[in-house]
């Protein structure tokens, strides 16, 4: 669970939602999906078919509303949703860091009750007193303080240099001391699936900024 909050009328949750629960990939998410009929089956959108089985599967035991952040548009607003629950925020580079999973955090999914109960206090933010070093880990500057430029991101990630951010996972991600990574390969399966190019179209990223448009 990476946050919780009591949405308001604002915060474009199921109107008799009276508590929201955030929930991403755990320390022990990469074997159990690795293994899953979805990942081994060969069809589209892995991810987004065992996350809507698994927590599917939850919101049925709990009696709860399960609310994914694909299957749009419309969209839901987990991005707005992960600052409310007192968990993330923004990072100096602007991707969202959370409290335990660093820059490494992704929410697939939420759970949405009718009960209004009890959640876990905010956080303390981890980046005041850090040495930043997101900042400068982008080799190309790609991803910065002043913003992430999307082109030259995936320009350097298909020349033999970027094999190492497309293989193990974006370095301005690792960079951060806060968390304890992921394998390398889960890393490598999201680079594939950002980085996957559409012929003759305009492919839309989901970053952690939102949806942004690339060449």
């Amino acid at each position: 669970m990476l946050g919780g909050f009591h949405p308001g009328p604002a915060d474009g949750a199921p109107e008799t939602c009276g508590t929201l629960l955030l929930l991403g990939p755990g320390p022990d998410f990469w074997p159990i999906f690795a293994d899953s009929p979805e990942r081994r089956d060969g069809g589209a959108d892995p991810l987004d078919r065992w996350s809507a089985r698994v927590v599917g599967g939850l919101a049925r035991e709990f009696g709860a509303q399960a609310l994914f952040p694909f299957g749009g548009p419309p969209f839901q607003p987990f991005l707005a949703w992960a600052r409310r629950g007192g968990r993330a925020w923004s990072s100096p580079v602007g991707m969202l860091v959370h409290a335990e999973a660093g820059l490494f955090v992704s929410y697939r999914a939420a759970l949405a009750f009718g009960d209004r109960f009890a959640v876990d206090d905010p956080a303390v933010m981890p980046c005041p007193g850090c040495a930043a070093p997101c900042l400068s880990a982008c080799p190309v500057g790609a991803l910065t303080g002043a913003g992430y430029d999307v082109p030259r991101c995936h320009a350097h990630l298909d020349t033999p240099a970027g094999a190492e951010c497309l293989g193990g996972g974006c370095l301005v991600r690792r960079a951060c001391p806060v968390g304890p990574g992921q394998p390398a390969a889960q890393s490598a399966f999201h680079m594939a699936a950002f980085h996957k190019p559409l012929a003759g179209q305009r492919a839309v990223h989901i970053s952690q900024r939102g949806p942004v448009r690339s060449p």
